[in-house]
């Protein structure tokens, strides 16, 4: 699949000046960008839930309980 999108010449450079820097290609470079993103607000999005379902039942574990949850010795 091909995606295009349209960048100033600063921006283009700023992004060959990266991938060169990095040993990457401008495709590379991009695509792991773009999932290193996609990554980072997943993560936020799972902490938030995390967080939400703390204040909904304030229970904590020790480290004991949940070995013992998970049957972990």
């Amino acid at each position: 699949m091909s995606i295009s999108i349209r960048i100033s010449k600063k921006e283009k450079q700023i992004i060959k000046e990266y991938s060169k820097l990095n040993g990457l290609s401008v495709s590379e470079a991009m695509r792991q960008a773009i999932f290193e993103k996609i990554e980072d607000e997943y993560d936020i999005l799972m902490l938030e839930e995390a967080v939400g379902d703390y204040e909904e039942n304030k229970k904590t574990y020790s480290l004991d309980e949940v070995k013992e949850a998970l049957g972990i010795k």
